[in-house]
């Protein structure tokens, strides 16, 4: 993106924002040279700690396509995604209509580039809106996307690697209780969160990370163990396998990309009985 091109609202294109980061590791284009630069130095530290935050990331993609689809396949019609980020190839839309033409679909995001390329995709589509929206203020949102979406039906939100870039455990939790209270019978709740496993050597290493996520628009980045995101699911029927790898949930690919074996992102989905 030329950086003569910025969008409508407070953008600076010298702060690295983790939605273009996160661009960038899927190979996008939708961004500025400090997200690059940023998401270059996390790139140089997951390869030397034995992993790789590009194929991190596109597990979690991988995740989000597969979670859509098995709860579009439960016959669930309407979606809420929290913190989606830049658009990318098969959204959350784009997947759950394949299997319901007409699933209502409202995205939220508090990036202004992430509203105006959304915006822009989804200018000739009725049934799914992006909201300007902070995961902090959930309430807010859930106002918000009530004027498009009914609660008394079924509803899947989807908070897909947004967690890991709020620091404070408590409103995390908050967080989660705030959004499954609306939620009836029937409904989902789609989660991934980054964790690594313990290793010797690698806290150091990951200082540093967290070190560039904190100059990022984030200010942040955490990761926290699988008790820890298994508590979100807490009174839910967790779906089988429960939550894994991202990498591992529900797929059926033979060959898993290398770079996954020592952390990444935990991903779950959990259904309202």
């Amino acid at each position: 993106m030329p950086e003569d091109e910025q969008p409508a609202g407070k953008v600076d294109p010298t702060v690295p924002s983790v939605a273009r980061m996160y661009d960038y590791f899927l190979g996008g284009k939708d961004n500025f040279s400090a997200d690059r630069e940023a998401a270059e130095h996390i790139v140089r530290i997951s390869l030397e700690t034995g992993s790789d935050i590009r194929e991190i990331a596109r597990a979690n993609r991988g995740f989000l396509i597969r979670a859509v689809e098995e709860v579009a396949k439960a016959g669930v019609r309407q979606f809420l995604d929290i913190g989606t980020g830049l658009p990318t190839q098969n959204n959350v839309h784009q997947v759950a209509h394949r299997v319901i033409p007409d699933a209502k679909v409202v995205y939220t995001d508090n990036d202004p580039i992430v509203l105006v390329h959304a915006r822009a995709l989804l200018a000739d589509n009725p049934d799914t809106v992006i909201l300007d929206g902070d995961t902090r203020d959930p309430k807010a949102i859930l106002e918000a996307a009530a004027a498009h979406l009914d609660f008394s039906q079924p509803v899947a939100i989807l908070v897909v690697a947004v967690f890991h870039f709020l620091d404070d455990d408590e409103e995390v939790a908050r967080i989660v209780r705030t959004l499954r209270e609306p939620l009836v019978p029937g409904s989902y709740l789609i989660i991934s969160h980054g964790y690594i496993e313990e290793n010797e050597g690698i806290p150091e290493r990951l200082a540093e990370a967290q070190d560039v996520y904190r100059k990022s628009s984030s200010g942040a980045m955490i990761w926290r163990d699988r008790d820890t995101v298994r508590g979100y699911f807490d009174g839910l029927e967790l779906l089988e396998p429960g939550v894994v790898p991202a990498q591992d949930w529900r797929n059926d690919e033979q060959f898993i990309p290398p770079g996954l074996e020592k952390g990444g992102v935990l991903g779950g989905v959990g259904r309202v009985p």
